[in-house]
């Protein structure tokens, strides 16, 4: 038993010629010129609250770059858990930190030229180590104290910290916060 009418059937054959591509998928635009097509993200509009929210020290904006200075992103792991987990799960935790970090803060000048093109190459990248959660959590109420922005990856559903990643900044600027911060080895 057939449960669709011919009158039905008829009906929407009319509305798919009504509604299909008229042209061929190749004419469309590609993915990367309808993504490219897009505004940057810093010309997002703000409403009064949320400027009124932000940092109003020096750190918070974009740090003033030297000519020369490498852009770079600090990520800081914890040793205990490096010590227990396996390899891939803690470069995971460090991944996630790093990119939400750089998400977090895409609208920053900094952000866009460590992600720019000519740099997508020679990123710069410094893994640190902490000996464990408590260090961990000091060192993001430091930062955070500070004004130096920076996402502190909490494992869910666990509720466990596992990672500290800042945003890209002028290493010139940044790196005076983590100078007594060991390698990551």
């Amino acid at each position: 038993m057939n449960l669709i009418s011919s009158s039905t059937f008829s009906l929407a054959l009319k509305f798919y010629t009504v509604l299909r591509p008229l042209s061929p998928p190749s004419t469309f635009p590609s993915l990367r010129s309808r993504v490219s097509a897009l505004p940057p993200p810093h010309t997002r509009s703000m409403n009064t609250s949320a400027v009124a929210s932000m940092p109003s020290s020096s750190s918070g904006s974009d740090a003033a770059k030297k000519p020369g200075d490498l852009l770079v992103q600090y990520v800081v792991l914890r040793r205990d858990l490096i010590d227990e987990w396996p390899l891939g799960s803690t470069v995971t935790q460090g991944c996630h930190a790093a990119v939400a970090a750089i998400w977090n803060h895409r609208d920053r000048i900094d952000t866009a030229a460590y992600l720019s093109a000519s740099n997508l190459d020679s990123m710069n990248k410094v893994t640190l180590e902490v000996k464990g959660e408590s260090q961990i959590r000091n060192l993001a109420e430091k930062l955070t104290a500070e004004g130096i922005e920076h996402k502190l990856w909490i494992e869910q559903p666990e509720n466990i910290p596992t990672c500290l990643a800042t945003r890209p900044y002028p290493k010139s600027f940044i790196a005076s916060y983590f100078k007594k911060i060991k390698l990551c080895k």
